[in-house]
């Protein structure tokens, strides 16, 4: 009999809809020839989970009859799928995805119930009574969905960055599985923090140094910034925010810098932005998406480069601090629904309904060269004194034929492996490739380097990262790639930098590889 699977962390089974408690059943295979009794754990529409005297065992539905008080029915199943975190995430993002799923599926929605802190959605069949599922979004932080997740209190988290090495441990030690791993997060949307100022307020722009200095206490006066003589007044996301970690990991962290004292908190960044628009003496870290009521400063080095964050900057991680959506999923079985929603979230109907819901997606997108004036002046304006006029015009010989795609790739700090945001450019690369979606006869994987060191080593350097991704972007691949399709790598070191080498930040982001198709 193949129907019984020992269970593990990699299969999940949602409680029983009709909330019934855990009660003796009897399996029996439709021969006759094996029954199996004990306490039913959980059904997920297709799998029974059983505690049984050889121990937890999973059973599949279409292979046994099911006898007993606590048998679930088959054909009125309701799976429950719930999520938790950010807010962002919870009220924006996923009721959007959600309801283009039901529309790409020929479902109906229903309006969502709402408790003080949740929001259910129930997505119903044509000639079907019950719900199909059910889709509930626990709106909080993403600290507290991964609590969640580890106490068995959610199915899904949502998060505004990576999982830390401690979550990742107590998540581990509950039989999660490593949330680390590649399968078990996936990016569904993208975003970025900004610092935000009341539309009067005179100080146009600020580099990472200064505003680490601000929010840590150093710099406590507008007037060290060009602006008024008047003191700051800062504002975070709440503790647990991911949006408040993520500033903390990418800048404070990095610098060894604490956060003062006094620092306001809000509940979400929607809040704090109306907060600092009505606060003239007030700064905070923001989402973009939902930065429009207050201004955005644009981030500056020594040498005079601005990032502003823009769809594109933002797809292509040329602004700094952007800001990945994630869904973390436990190595668990999932329903079939949920399955097939998770799926919806990676195509191009789902890019839409991200655009629509006020974030950037994640569809690439292509940019010639005569469209990138900035970051040529910067190539002769702080190209490294040994590039020399040869190779730039090589570079702009070999770039101006074909157009940039949005997909760029970065590292983590101090390793060969990419950023979670790259990553996720990485499978998405190479599904368009194995569909032959991406309208391109050759791609080339260019290496770019920060100017530290001699410009030699530095192309050296570069192209050995443009080599990496490509590599990755095969391996990557389950089928095959169009013969019509060439991957070639090329690699300019120091000669285009996107910000300043002065800083960490400003280097980490000048070393990328890009993807440019002809």
């Amino acid at each position: 009999m193949t129907f019984f699977r020992a269970a593990s962390a990699a299969l999940f089974f949602v409680i029983l809809a009709s909330g019934a408690q855990a009660q003796d059943i009897t399996l029996t295979s439709h021969d006759g020839k094996v029954e199996v009794t004990g306490t039913l754990l959980g059904f997920d529409g297709e799998f029974y989970r059983v505690d049984t005297q050889f121990g937890e065992l999973t059973v599949d539905g279409s292979g046994v009859t099911c006898d007993g008080p606590a048998c679930p029915s088959l054909t009125d199943f309701v799976a429950e799928i719930r999520f938790s975190g950010a807010s962002a995430m919870a009220e924006a993002v996923l009721p959007a995805l959600l309801m283009g799923f039901a529309d790409h599926e020929g479902l109906s929605i229903s309006e969502p119930h709402i408790d003080a802190n949740s929001q259910t959605y129930a997505l119903h069949q044509s000639g079907r009574d019950a719900p199909l599922g059910r889709f509930i979004f626990d709106v909080s932080n993403t600290g507290q969905g991964f609590a969640d997740l580890t106490a068995d209190q959610a199915d899904i988290v949502m998060a505004l960055r990576e999982i830390r090495p401690s979550e990742q441990m107590i998540a581990e030690t509950a039989g999660l599985g490593d949330l680390t791993d590649v399968r078990r997060s996936r990016v569904v949307a993208l975003d970025a923090l900004v610092p935000v100022v009341a539309r009067d307020n005179p100080v146009r722009q600020i580099s990472p140094t200064d505003l680490v200095r601000v929010f840590s206490g150093a710099i406590a006066n507008w007037s060290d910034l060009g602006g008024p003589d008047a003191p700051i007044a800062l504002h975070l996301p709440d503790v647990g925010s991911g949006l408040a970690q993520g500033f903390e990991d990418q800048l404070l962290g990095p610098a060894n810098a604490t956060l003062a004292d006094g620092t306001i908190r809000h509940h979400n960044s929607g809040d704090l932005v109306r907060a600092v628009a009505k606060d003239p003496f007030g700064i905070g870290i923001a989402s973009k998406a939902e930065a429009e009521t207050a201004r955005a400063l644009p981030l500056t080095g020594g040498c005079g480069h601005a990032l502003v964050a823009t769809r594109q900057s933002i797809k292509t991680e040329d602004y700094p601090l952007t800001s990945p959506m994630f869904l973390y999923l436990p190595d668990r079985r999932l329903p079939r629904i949920a399955r097939q929603f998770l799926a919806y979230t990676q195509s191009e109907d789902a890019q839409m309904a991200i655009r629509d819901a006020g974030f950037v997606d994640q569809a690439p997108e292509a940019m010639r060269l005569g469209l990138q004036g900035d970051r040529l002046a910067n190539a002769v304006a702080a190209g490294g004194a040994e590039v020399g006029l040869e190779e730039l015009q090589r570079m702009i010989d070999t770039l101006r034929p074909m157009a940039r795609l949005s997909l760029s790739f970065r590292f983590e700090a101090g390793s060969s492996r990419p950023d979670a945001q790259s990553r996720s450019n990485i499978r998405q690369l190479a599904q368009q490739l194995e569909a032959g979606t991406l309208d391109a006869r050759k791609l080339v994987f260019i290496g770019f380097s920060d100017g530290d060191g001699p410009a030699s080593a530095n192309a050296r350097i570069a192209l050995l990262r443009a080599k990496t991704v490509r590599n990755a972007v095969l391996s990557a691949v389950e089928t095959a790639i169009p013969d019509s399709v060439e991957l070639e790598v090329d690699a300019f070191g120091e000669a285009m930098p996107m910000a300043c080498d002065d800083t960490d930040w400003g280097r980490k982001v000048n070393r990328r590889v890009e993807v440019w198709v002809q």
